[in-house]
């Protein structure tokens, strides 16, 4: 993957001397943020070894969808809100039946059954099912609010965000203090073996990269969706969701090729998790201060459906603490039609 990173210069490159090839920059500066947000998670990992238990715990929930977060924060910056929404649903959904499925059938092709711990799954699935009611509650009170002629309620939305934020921190307590055995997360003890400046620096540099590439890819979006004959909703649930977890989604393939199902779960439910009770109520914070207008948590039907859809498929298989390729197969063709379903769904319906 390192070989990637070459694609940083080549990107900006393309955006300095062609600013009007959109696609090719687009492309180029997707491509480059893989490499980076693996390398961010290397660093990640380091510094998580060097400082140990809830400190290096806390440093993996944090920057385990920096690079997500980052892309997010340029697109509000354009005002690009509905983007970013739907590059959080597309995240949630591709995590629990992309990602997961491809780890099902990868490891299910060396292994006749894959086994997890069922407890922790079961978790995860709980914490995911709070995420949809996070996204179905704005939604369900918009389109009646709509229809009793009362204006959008956005400071509802900002209450929910910290709702959804502070169970967020509650999950960190449980997961990396308190209840570290029941939730399978096992944190080894510092190790003080080296200086912690050069993951540091990695972090820090890696991190300046991504924002670089990620200004590129927002900049080039809007001219590249429209050449390629996609909506802004199609780009978010599937391309951007995709490019900006890319590298956690190698990784939770890799563990389950490895047998150890557990990890790829945790990464795939993890970050699910995160992404709906930590990156989507830290938008809306940060929209009141960069966007051109607040960010409410008004998901489109559709979108609230598939997310709902997608929980409800990993709490079936996540039950029993065992899984197959044929159920990866499963997972993979519901993310087919729901992208399918994206991709031909007319801008106009189900917007807010």
């Amino acid at each position: 993957m390192r070989w990637l990173l070459l694609s940083v210069p080549i990107a900006a490159l393309i955006g300095f001397l062609a600013p009007e090839r959109q696609i090719a920059i687009f492309i180029a500066s997707g491509i480059a943020i893989v490499p980076l947000a693996a390398l961010i998670g290397d660093a990640t990992d380091i510094l998580a070894g060097r400082f140990g238990g809830g400190i290096g715990g806390l440093l993996n929930a944090t920057f385990g969808n920096v690079a997500e977060l980052i892309i997010s924060v340029f697109a509000l910056r354009r005002g690009l809100t509905e983007l970013v929404k739907a590059s959080l649903t597309g995240s949630i959904i591709g995590n629990i039946l992309l990602v997961f499925g491809i780890s099902a059938v990868v490891g299910g092709i060396r292994h006749p059954v894959l086994r997890f711990n069922r407890t922790a799954a079961g978790l995860g699935a709980t914490m995911l099912m709070l995420s949809a009611i996070g996204l179905t509650v704005p939604a369900a009170f918009h389109l009646l609010a709509r229809g009793s002629g009362r204006a959008p309620e956005l400071k509802m939305d900002t209450e929910i965000a910290v709702v959804l934020l502070l169970t967020y921190c509650a999950s960190l307590v449980f997961t990396l203090k308190t209840h570290r055995d029941l939730s399978g997360i096992n944190i080894a003890e510092p190790a003080n073996t080296g200086s912690i400046w050069p993951a540091l620096g990695m972090l820090i540099a890696a991190t300046a990269g991504v924002a670089w590439m990620s200004e590129l890819l927002v900049g080039a979006l809007s001219g590249a969706a429209r050449a390629l004959g996609m909506s802004d909703l199609f780009v978010g649930v599937v391309v951007i969701a995709i490019i900006g977890n890319a590298a956690e989604h190698f990784s939770a393939v890799l563990m389950a090729a490895r047998n150890k199902m557990d990890a790829a779960i945790a990464i795939t439910i993890g970050s699910s998790t995160q992404i709906a009770l930590f990156v989507a109520p830290v938008l809306v914070f940060v929209s009141y201060a960069i966007a051109p207008a607040p960010m409410d948590l008004l998901f489109t039907e559709f979108e609230v459906v598939a997310v709902g859809l997608s929980v409800l498929a990993i709490a079936l298989i996540a039950h029993d603490g065992e899984t197959h390729w044929m159920e990866g197969v499963q997972l993979l063709a519901v993310y087919a039609i729901l992208a399918l379903g994206f991709y031909f769904l007319p801008a106009k319906v189900g917007a807010p």
